[in-house]
């Protein structure tokens, strides 16, 4: 795994081990950012040209999704060669002139390891599945039938189906959680670690500075392949799986979450200390996020961020929602940090999920920044892009064919960015792209906000900077946190600031109060107020961020 290496990123940027902590991180989904080439795919070299446009905003980080070698499946989820590039996407040293180019821009860079699972091209599954007795026989999840011949237990797969395939070269069948084409990893199995750290070595050698880790708590399964018990019907929810997917009926007690994940998670935070570098895990679970959330990034020797999938979900934030997650957080994870998000390659764009309006959607920009712990925004979201509507004849995405119409699937969210209004393609290719470009976001493309002061592309690079203005966002504590009806209030306090945040989240008026002391605005530029007296009026979807005088 010798590489040619790109300058370290501590040489670049300003050394800071707690760098993430608070850290403002941009998502870019490669196929769907820039093309490069005019074949209608995003590449690296397009990312490379659109890098000014992400520093711009102010972000600390970009987190990369998969670039590397597969044949595409689950679009580059299912990986074939961990350390080599994709040829859609470009080479290693398109790769190495990104990350260089990134850290003279002042942004570090994060890339999507998928280490619970492979492609079923892989080099190591194909070894695998060749014999029960070779070298890499026992590096994927292998079992015996059952005696009548079903599978070894009751493990679904979130695509849909049994989570278990029989091969006929074996004799036996394969764990999936995900397509059959992606086989899973056998954590027990000490040299499949072995090897999976020497991926994350790779990287880090080539000057990235850290991790978003799919999937994190898929890694272990349970080693007795014992069969989860039913989930009631009034626990399921959609957050992770839609309602039509079987998936939800299950309490999925063995095939993840499982307590073994500690020990690799602290083997994997070994290797990247010596580089300064920060890990952001995905945590895929409907009843048990933020939980494992907190057991995932608790002390100085696991990840040091995770998200997970409150703000994901369908419902839209109210006062007391945020209120709840912010509580639930603060009492399941008091030494864990989260990183938190509306939007992602996943889910919805929230704009859509969650019938935002201009004013709504600036507001909660506001609040995310104004939280305590790190924010991710997804490509397209500081443009307020909505989700597209993909025809089933253009539908690339497994997960929408299988459950469609019910289920549309990912693709609405992954269509290209929009950097002119100059032609159907939004500026993104000067072909045909892989997904449509959405008529709908043509109006709102880079170029055109650009050019209009007050357009949210411009509010999300004030709020960012409001943030980054004021360390109390990025590293201070929160403190009396409420939810008065419509009106979300919290405290942040750090290095002798004291910071109070008021947010109507509602199309009303509501009346708020300030505590004893004086206060002054630091977020006008944000469209935040200045109260005139102790007791004033908030118009709807509007904040007062003040900072303590006396």
């Amino acid at each position: 795994m010798n590489a040619m290496t790109s300058t370290p990123a501590s040489t670049l940027l300003d050394v800071d081990k707690d760098w993430w902590r608070g850290a403002v991180i941009y998502q870019v989904y490669p196929r769907s950012f820039q093309d490069s080439t005019g074949d209608g795919v995003g590449d690296l070299r397009g990312i490379t040209q659109r890098l000014p446009h992400i520093a711009s905003l102010g972000v600390d980080a970009v987190w990369i999704s998969p670039f590397f070698t597969s044949p595409m499946k689950d679009f580059g989820y299912d990986v074939s060669n961990y350390c080599d590039v994709d040829p859609m996407f470009g080479t290693l040293a398109d790769f190495d002139a990104l990350v260089s180019r990134a850290h003279e821009l002042g942004v570090r860079v994060m890339i999507d390891l998928v280490l619970s699972h492979t492609s079923d091209q892989h080099p190591w599954f194909v070894e695998s599945r060749a014999s029960t007795d070779n070298a890499k026989s026992d590096w994927y999840v292998w079992s015996e039938p059952n005696p009548d011949g079903t599978p070894p237990n009751n493990w679904l797969s979130i695509f849909g189906g049994s989570a278990w395939q029989w091969d006929a070269r074996r004799e036996q069948y394969f764990l999936h959680n995900f397509l059959s084409s992606q086989p899973d990893l056998n954590f027990h199995n000490m040299d499949v670690q072995d090897a999976l750290l020497d991926v994350a070595r790779f990287w880090l050698e080539r000057g990235v500075d850290g991790f978003r880790l799919d999937t994190i708590n898929f890694y272990v399964h349970d080693k007795q392949l014992r069969s989860n018990p039913p989930l009631e019907k009034h626990l399921r929810n959609s957050t992770i799986a839609p309602s039509v997917n079987p998936y939800n009926h299950q309490n999925h007690k063995y095939d993840k979450n499982q307590p073994e994940n500690l020990a690799f998670l602290r083997r994997l935070r070994a290797v990247m200390e010596p580089f300064n570098a920060a890990a952001v895990g995905e945590v895929g679970d409907a009843q048990f996020g933020l939980e494992l959330l907190g057991e995932y990034t608790a002390g100085d020797d696991l990840m040091q961020m995770c998200y997970a999938f409150e703000f994901l979900a369908n419902d839209r934030p109210t006062a007391s929602l945020v209120r709840d997650v912010l509580t639930r957080l603060d009492e399941t994870a008091p030494d864990g940090w989260a990183t938190w998000a509306f939007s992602n390659h996943d889910v919805k764009r929230h704009v859509t999920r969650w019938d935002m309006g201009d004013a709504s959607l600036r507001l909660m920009t506001t609040l995310m920044m104004c939280m305590r712990g790190s924010a991710c925004i997804y490509q397209g979201e500081e443009l307020g892009l909505g989700e597209a509507d993909v025809a089933f004849e253009d539908l690339q995405d497994p997960y929408g064919i299988e459950f469609w119409p019910e289920f549309k699937g990912r693709d609405g969210c992954r269509t290209p960015m929009v950097w002119s209004k100059s032609n159907d393609t939004g500026g993104f290719s000067d072909s045909k792209p892989w997904l449509p470009v959405s008529s709908n976001h043509l109006p709102l493309s880079v170029a055109q906000q650009e050019d209009d002061d007050t357009a949210l592309l411009h509010h999300y690079r004030r709020a960012i900077k409001l943030r980054a203005d004021h360390p109390v966002f990025a590293k201070g504590d929160m403190t009396n946190l409420t939810a008065t009806g419509d009106v979300l209030s919290f405290e942040r306090s750090f290095d002798g600031e004291n910071v109070l945040c008021i947010f109507n989240m509602s199309n009303d008026e509501n009346n708020a109060t300030l505590p004893a002391g004086e206060w002054t605005s630091i977020a006008k530029d944000v469209g935040g107020i200045e109260p005139a007296s102790a007791t004033f009026i908030l118009d709807p979807w509007t904040a007062a961020i003040l900072r303590k005088v006396s």
